[in-house]
């Protein structure tokens, strides 16, 4: 527009006539450098973004497939974690028999002794190995076992009964 304004200001000056086709023809073949620079940055851009989509996909599908490696590493660790905590409780309990068993053998062990003759191994041992043994057994055989023993280590395994088990081993 500017361009038709000046030439028609300056044909007016100089008294020249001016061919306006040969303006409009100038000015549609500026526009039309104008609209191809135009076209090649869009294309250009349009390269960029599919070569910029190209790339996120890629890393995506990279992301993805690590992070589904470690959602199965995570899922071996679970299950692994599970079984250890299953095994601990089966070996707890496991131990658990095995101690009651021990306890149970020495129990009818010293069930079956004449008392004078466990109060005598009971005389030597320390007061909390002998509060341990006499605890499992029937209260009547503990009454006759402590009737045979000195008074004095019957009182000090008494006391430790009285506090019930675990039993100190830290007691002469």
């Amino acid at each position: 527009m500017r361009w038709l304004f000046l030439a028609l200001f300056i044909s007016s000056l100089f008294g020249e006539t001016i061919d306006c086709n040969k303006i409009f023809q100038d000015r549609k073949d500026e526009l039309l450098r104008e609209l191809e620079k135009i076209d090649e940055q869009t294309q250009a851009l349009e390269a960029l973004k599919a070569a910029t989509n190209a790339i996120l996909d890629k890393k995506k599908k990279l992301i993805d497939k690590k992070e589904a490696e470690v959602n199965a590493t995570m899922q071996q660790i679970s299950q692994k974690e599970a079984n250890i905590k299953k095994m601990l409780e089966e070996n707890k309990q496991l131990l658990e028999a095995i101690k009651k068993a021990k306890d149970d053998k020495i129990s009818e062990t010293y069930s079956k002794m004449k008392e004078s003759a466990a109060a005598n191994i009971m005389q030597n041992m320390k007061d909390a190995q002998a509060a341990k043994v006499i605890f499992n057994l029937k209260p009547k055989k503990i009454s006759k076992i402590m009737a045979k023993m000195d008074p004095k280590k019957a009182s000090s395994i008494t006391l430790l009964l009285l506090k019930g088990p675990p039993f100190d081993s830290n007691d002469t």
